[in-house]
């Protein structure tokens, strides 16, 4: 049970990170237009985005984060200290592997802010905080305190 509550949290922490740098990368574009955007502007399009993307964008990453996951799950299963980083690493790579993969077979990118490497490096991020939080909770032990040999 701890598993599965450590990933629902960690789904939707990576998953509001990763709205939130849509927001910002997006609104970046247009200032680097030329325009201003105020900071009511900015939290309007956060907010926004937040809840907009919840119905397409959030179960998209929750797929690729539990299938990262699993991976990541396997090979810590043979050496334990690489649990932080290894759930780090799965976040990141599975939610570049989303978009990459998307565009790849669909042949569009579902999230505009990801068109450029900045976009898709901040998604990496973001897929990367979600491994962190997982980590946290799920084990829940300082990264020192593990041992390869225990079981």
């Amino acid at each position: 049970m701890k598993t599965i509550g450590a990933f629902v949290v960690a789904a939707i922490g990576g998953y509001l990170i990763a709205a939130v740098m849509v927001s910002w990368v997006n609104m970046q574009s247009i200032v680097d237009l030329g325009f201003e955007i105020t900071v009511a502007q900015r939290l309007d399009t956060i907010t926004h985005d937040v809840m907009s993307l919840g119905m397409t964008y959030l179960p998209l990453m929750t797929i690729a984060l539990l299938i990262g996951f699993l991976v990541a799950a396997g090979i810590i299963r043979l050496k334990p200290s690489f649990a932080f980083i290894g759930y780090i690493l799965a976040g990141f790579a599975a939610v570049v592997a989303l978009h990459v993969i998307m565009k790849a077979v669909l042949g569009l990118t579902g999230i505009a802010a990801v068109r450029g490497p900045l976009g898709l490096v901040s998604q990496g991020l973001a897929g990367a905080f979600a491994g962190w939080i997982f980590f946290r909770i799920k084990l829940g032990a300082p990264i020192a305190a593990r041992d390869d040999n225990a079981q």
